[in-house]
């Protein structure tokens, strides 16, 4: 990457949501909350998140906020879909996240976000049945409705630009077929319903057609694919995704890096949890769960790289569960249970009991890809931002190149591309020595 000609954040972005849940409310009721200075947006990077510029000896240190120009959370204005009618403060009340203390001083504020009907076909998500859903007779209408409803949003919320980040259900696993090959086979597949598109599908290319930056917060098939991605270099919109990385990821992201770092062997990791929202109903139906398991399964392998060192990582057995239970609503709990090997081969365990909120944790990634993928716009950055991996479970990355899940060094290259996008010299960590 080299320094970009980055344009200014002027006017006001407009933030469409797919899906008006537990994370996109509680993420749009903390930015509301945070403008009003009634809470602090903890977790978000380019809010209390810094970076050094410059060597070492120099001691610069630079809020991203003040390096890169984002976009202020003053100038966000929110709106979405939902394959139910609720308003965003009913939907919130609805998920059980936040406490009717964070709620009531932002009451009007998100009454008045009323969700547009959504695109959905029922049997990419099977475990519901949406009531406030677009119609059409084939899907090509429905991502024409989509754009519609785009153009609408900006028109009536007065917005300069525009980003979409999909925070709806995840959808029964789908690999790319022949309709994804080229732009002229998608859009024959949109007119003739083809099976292989899905209801997350439908989003993104609408945004891509409308020029509009998509992150896909889900492990759906979004736009990752040769149609999609050939249409994002010809309309200059950049891409992020995909499935946010909250929860037991992210510690697998950050315990498992230090394991090989230490060069500790690892036998197996099993990981289990339980949650009773929306999100764990739907993941009830295995052709869902597939989708998230292939999304969870594949950190350990990446970070590890077993053919690099066989004895300690070639064997390990590692297995996902995902339960739903009702009682916990959004409190999901977390179990991983790590078997680990050490000097002579003697074994050693890890347990691990993370007991949070997923929402609490996705909504500052959504903050945070809702600027970072704006700012790729202005820097004119197209295609995928494999810089920003550092908040999913399954990265997109450019052909040829592997997904990287090491949680430290996507901070460190997401903080290099921001220099770089800048003008300013990346940054290693060589001694002393090095910089006379």
């Amino acid at each position: 990457m080299i320094a970009q000609a980055v344009s200014k954040a002027e006017g006001k972005l407009g933030v469409l949501i797919p899906g008006l849940g537990a994370v996109g409310t509680t993420f749009v009721a903390g930015c509301l909350l945070a403008q009003r200075g009634l809470a602090e947006p903890v977790g978000s990077l380019t809010e209390l998140g810094s970076l050094r510029v410059g060597k070492k000896s120099e001691g610069t240190l630079s809020r991203v906020r003040d390096f890169v120009p984002l976009a202020s959370l003053d100038d966000l204005a929110f709106g979405g879909w939902d394959i139910f009618p609720d308003n965003a403060l009913e939907s919130a009340r609805h998920a059980g996240v936040l406490e009717e203390r964070h709620l009531t001083p932002i009451a009007e504020e998100l009454r008045a976000i009323v969700p547009m009907r959504g695109a959905f076909h029922p049997e990419y998500v099977k475990r519901l049945s949406g009531t406030h859903v677009k119609r059409g007779a084939t899907k090509a209408d429905l991502v024409e409705q989509l754009r519609d409803d785009i153009r609408k949003f900006r028109r009536e919320q007065g917005v300069s630009r525009t980003v979409v980040v999909f925070c709806g259900s995840t959808e029964t696993y789908l690999e790319p077929a022949r309709c994804h090959q080229t732009m002229v086979g998608f859009n024959r597949g949109l007119l003739e319903n083809d099976p292989a598109i899905s209801n997350t599908q439908l989003y993104a290319w609408a945004c891509l057609q409308e020029g509009v930056p998509f992150v896909n917060g889900t492990p759906n098939l979004a736009a990752d694919f040769p149609a999609g991605l050939a249409l994002a270099r010809e309309r200059a919109v950049p891409l992020a995704g995909k499935d946010f990385k909250t929860g037991q990821t992210l510690v697998k992201t950050i315990l498992a890096p230090g394991l090989k770092a230490r060069l500790l062997g690892l036998n197996g990791w099993f990981s289990t949890n339980i949650l009773g929202n929306r999100d764990g109903e739907v993941l009830d139906d295995p052709a869902s769960f597939r989708a998230k398991e292939v999304s969870k399964l594949g950190v350990l392998e990446r970070i590890l790289d077993p053919e690099a060192n066989p004895t300690l990582y070639g064997n390990i057995h590692h297995k996902v569960r995902i339960e739903y239970y009702p009682p916990r609503g959004d409190a999901k709990e977390g179990w991983d249970s790590i078997d680990l090997f050490g000097w002579l081969g003697y074994p050693m365990q890890i347990k691990v009991d993370f007991s949070c909120r997923d929402s609490i944790l996705a909504a500052p990634l959504v903050l945070d890809l809702v600027r970072f993928i704006d700012l790729a716009q202005r820097a004119k950055l197209s295609g995928t931002q494999e810089w920003l991996s550092f908040y999913f479970k399954s990265p997109l990355t450019a052909p040829g190149s592997h997904q990287v899940h090491d949680l430290f060094v996507q901070n460190a290259k997401l903080k290099n591309a921001l220099r770089a996008m800048m003008g300013a010299p990346v940054v290693t960590e060589p001694g002393p020595e090095f910089y006379e």
